[in-house]
């Protein structure tokens, strides 16, 4: 019996037996198959059936391959794996993911397809569990399965997941597989662990360009512009070529630094080792070109470049966006769609950027119908954009719904909605959707944590902008400029100057946006003498001043009256710097120069300005008036402003009833708020807020919803009794109503502000400092009664109001009484 098996084995094997003919030399070759095949079951009408399965899939063609493949008589795993990456392949998930779950038997082989399939359509959640669930069944993952599952984390990964996979990495014993290891280090710089990803890298025996390449983006990507350049040039020492990926790098650095020399540098170097044709390169060096202004060269290079991809467009039409060139950016896109690149990856993220730019919803629906067309609306940055767009042509509830929708959602659509509640004054619902970020385990970027530094600002929250303080140095964050420049604004924007100023200290590098914060921040808090010396000091370290840097000081002496100061840094600006003085200039000098008395020169500057008058210049003109006294020239300003078709601000219709108010003009002041009436403008409700132990406490004028209301104002009565002894006299004139001298000094008691500053009385240890923030301008009666507070209770009360901070110490004011 065991003769006539062996001759019926031998006899399948000389059937089995092939003869392939050598196309160059014409020999037929046998080749006998080896006995393993038969004992593994091999079938050569499936081996046929794979092959033509294997050319189809290779060749796209996806619908004629699931015809073969469901007509095949008999398939094995390596069938069903091919037909799954055609799916794959073709982004149809939801078919490689009902293939893959009919699978009776599965390989490493099925399931790392799989895994690939998610990580490669930006949902590395599902990778993961899949690879979960790929070690409950028992298979064991090889070095591919790993690369593949690393290569799709991102930054809504978390330590835990990657540290999970470092652990079977060493237990499987793939710690000595580089690609493995690449992929790793990768894994930990997406997840802002550049420590564990440096240290994992010191360590690796071996490297190529690619550990290399992996670290180099890993610390570009989070600003450590030095630390990268350190390894370019180890790496260069050590004699590995850098690749495409490398160039694209080091342009990528130099597109987040202001030294364009060496973007160049690196451009020469891509000559000389001849991948400036590389099209991966090339498309480098026109974002690089494109993102410091020079789009001419970009251009220029465009037009030279003997191989164009939908990238190439997509930069070239981006960069005329970014510099506001609309119309060649549309000629462009124009050209783009003749072209027979895929529609689908047509830059329709740009131009829904260019209509949220230009508040053209009109723009953003048709672009956003086209995407839908093309299916590009499944896009990750399309949707991120269609988020922006709809934000910021204030449909939140589309914003909102196309938000709630996204299959994938990283720091950048969270970003795009918590900077549009921030730039519209909803900083409240900012904050609340950067806790549920954070719920969500997605990492935010250094634009995530601006905006959020603002929101926390705006509300005067420095207990939250600590917080996220803490969280910027734990993800490595703050030796970024960006970073510092953003944690001194907030610090100083919620009063704390020393900590401003720390942040400012500890900055390792400073470039003019960290200078300018911290001009600004001096400008805020009403220390002229500071603000005058760092813009000094910023100049000795060899930076220019531009007109960010003009602003903060204009505004110093704007804040304390500096005439003469003011016209010599306006006149240096345009005469020694050579910059021209923008919009915001101009309306500061005409503050400066109205606020002091000096209309005619006011007049002058005026008739020289190339813009017409806005609404900020003519109220400010209007308020000086008021301070002044000169009722003929608020009376045009007012006219002006009661002119503006968009005009919603009440303070204009206040300023000039005031004014009608301070002479006994009282039929006049009437007209003046009919007149705001029938407009449908409101007064805008004064309020002040103080933080105590992390809550904020809001009030309003003569408030008594406060559980402690009784308490404040027993305090409120106590300090009255010993203020009179200080010598204070209510100032009634800030009480513009036709009432009796007693109900005016009775309403002045319980200014929103002086109740604020009664709560954080009673509920602060003694001698504390407190803060207290406005939403409008402090009246001239509360700075008085207010400095005395500060003398009597022996502590230093910060008022923010609209225009700046007020810092009492001691019975006087940081502002010097002008304001």
């Amino acid at each position: 019996m065991g003769s006539s098996r062996a001759k019926n084995t031998w006899g399948v094997i000389r059937i089995f037996s092939k003869r392939f003919y050598c196309g160059f030399s014409e020999r037929i070759v046998n080749v006998p198959v080896d006995a393993r095949i038969v004992k593994t079951g091999f079938d050569p009408e499936i081996s046929r059936f794979n092959f033509k399965l294997k050319d189809l899939v290779r060749a796209n063609q996806i619908a004629k391959a699931r015809q073969l493949f469901d007509e095949m008589p008999y398939r094995n795993t390596s069938s069903v794996n091919m037909m799954v990456s055609g799916y794959v392949k073709s982004r149809n998930l939801f078919r490689a993911r009902e293939l893959f779950d009919s699978m009776f038997s599965r390989n490493e082989v099925s399931w790392t397809i799989m895994i690939g399939g998610y990580s490669q359509n930006n949902q590395p959640k599902e990778a993961f569990n899949l690879y979960t669930e790929m070690c409950r069944s028992g298979v064991k993952p090889d070095h591919i399965t790993f690369a593949t599952l690393l290569s799709g984390f991102d930054d809504t990964t978390t330590l835990k997941e990657v540290l999970q996979i470092h652990s079977h990495i060493i237990r499987f014993g793939f710690s000595a597989s580089l690609i493995v290891f690449n992929s790793l280090v990768d894994s930990y710089c997406k997840t802002c662990c550049l420590d564990i990803a440096s240290q994992l890298f010191s360590e690796m025996p071996t490297k190529d360009s690619v550990s290399f390449n992996v670290m180099i983006t890993g610390y570009t990507k989070y600003g450590f512009r030095e630390v990268a350049l350190k390894l370019f040039m180890q790496m260069r020492n050590m004699d590995f070529q850098p690749s495409g990926f490398t160039f694209a790098a080091m342009l990528g650095m130099s597109v987040g630094s202001e030294d364009v020399i060496f973007g160049q540098q690196i451009h020469g170097l891509a000559i000389k080792t001849s991948y400036v044709w590389d099209i991966f390169v090339a498309n480098a060096l026109l974002d690089f070109y494109s993102k410091h202004d020079y789009i001419d060269l970009a251009k220029n290079l465009f037009d030279e470049m003997p191989e164009l991809d939908g990238v190439s467009y997509n930069i070239i039409i981006t960069g005329y966006a970014w510099n506001g060139q609309y119309e060649k950016s549309f000629d462009l896109f124009k050209r783009l769609q003749g072209t027979s690149f895929d529609r689908k990856n047509f830059p329709f993220a740009t131009m829904l950027s260019v209509a949220a730019i230009e508040l053209n919803l009109s723009m953003g629906r048709q672009t956003h119908a086209q995407a839908v067309v093309t299916t590009a609306v499944s896009e990750v940055q399309v949707g991120n954009a269609l988020v922006d767009m709809y934000a910021k042509c204030e449909k939140f509830e589309d914003a909102n719904r196309i938000f709630a929708n996204l299959a994938y959602r990283n720091s950048v659509p969270w970003t795009a909605i918590i900077s549009i509640y921030v730039q519209k004054g909803f900083h409240e619902e900012a904050l609340k959707m950067f806790k549920e970020m954070n719920r969500e385990n997605v990492h935010g970027d250094q634009a995530t944590f601006a905006s959020t530094l603002k929101a926390s600002a705006n509300l005067a929250s420095v207990s939250l902008g600590k917080q996220l303080h803490s969280s910027v140095i734990r993800l490595g964050l703050l030796s970024s400029v960006f970073s510092g420049s953003v944690l001194v604004d907030m610090y100083a924007n919620c009063g704390s100057m020393k900590d401003a100023i720390e942040v400012f200290k500890e900055m390792p590098d400073r470039n003019i946006v960290c200078w300018n914060a911290l001009i600004s921040a001096y400008a805020q808090n009403g220390d002229a003498e500071a603000t005058f010396s760092s813009f000094a000091d910023m100049i000795e370290s060899g930076l220019y001043p531009d007109s960010v840097s003009f602003l903060s000081v204009l505004t110093a002496c704007s804040h304390r009256g500096l005439v003469e100061k003011a016209l010599w840094y306006f006149n240096s600006m345009t005469q020694v710097y050579k910059l021209d003085p923008r919009r915001k200039h101009y309306a500061t000098m005409i503050d400066v120069l109205c606020r002091s008395g000096r209309f005619n020169e006011a007049e002058n500057l005026i008739s020289e300005m190339p813009f017409e008058l806005d609404e900020v210049m003519w109220s400010s003109v209007l308020n000086s008036c008021r301070i002044h006294k000169n009722q003929d020239l608020a009376k045009k300003a007012a006219d002006q402003l009661f002119k503006m078709d968009a005009l919603r601000d009440a303070a204009a219709y206040v300023n000039m009833s005031n004014i009608y108010a301070e002479a006994g003009k009282w039929e006049n002041a009437a007209k003046v708020k009919k007149a705001m009436r029938e407009r449908g403008v409101k007064k805008v409700t004064a309020y002040s807020w103080v933080e105590i132990d992390h809550r904020v406490h809001v009030f309003t004028a003569n408030d008594r919803t406060h559980p402690q209301t009784e308490q404040i104002r027993r305090k409120i009565n106590s300090l009255v009794e010993l203020m009179d002894k200080e010598g204070y006299k209510p100032d009634t004139s800030c009480t513009l109503q036709n009432v009796d001298e007693e109900m005016k000094i009775e309403s002045l008691k319980y200014h929103s502000e002086r109740l604020a500053i009664a709560f954080a009385l009673i509920n602060t240890p003694e001698g504390s400092p407190i803060i207290i923030m406005k939403n409008l301008r402090a009246c001239v009666d509360c700075h008085a009664a207010i400095k005395v507070v500060s003398k009597i209770v022996g502590r230093e009360i910060t008022v923010r109001d609209s225009s700046r901070f007020h810092h009492f110490r001691d019975g006087s004011c940081s502002c010097g009484d002008y304001w």
